[in-house]
């Protein structure tokens, strides 16, 4: 159940902008704020089965544009090449560290890829 949690919470954050006002508010409360069905009826005045159904609609509306786009696909690639790049930076620093003749230049060439990888995780 976590992984389907969390799968909808990533399509929800790469494309909720593309659902209507209320499919965002009630796909919000299901499973972000982790509303039960019977609540959000009872506090919108609608039944069960008509938040379900909008649930569901919203769900296939951002299943569908993940299958037609497959960015969070990429960007999970896309972190672990930036691991990777990572990872590699770091063993070049500490080879710079462990040679007889220590070169700043690379250590600060490792300093800004590190800072660029920094900045790209977090967009």
């Amino acid at each position: 159940m976590k992984n389907q949690a969390y799968r909808m919470s990533l399509l929800y954050d790469f494309y909720g902008d593309m659902l209507t006002p209320r499919q965002k508010e009630f796909y919000d409360l299901y499973y972000n704020e982790d509303l039960s069905l019977s609540e959000i009826a009872e506090n919108y005045g609608i039944t069960r089965q008509g938040v379900r159904d909008v649930i569901v609609r919203a769900e296939g509306i951002l299943t569908e544009l993940e299958e037609k786009t497959g960015i969070i696909r990429r960007f999970h690639q896309m972190q672990g090449q930036f691991d990777a790049i990572g990872a590699e930076v770091e063993h070049i620093r500490r080879i710079n560290e462990e040679r007889r003749y220590y070169d700043n230049q690379i250590d600060l060439s490792c300093k800004r890829i590190q800072d660029v990888l920094t900045e790209l995780k977090q967009e």
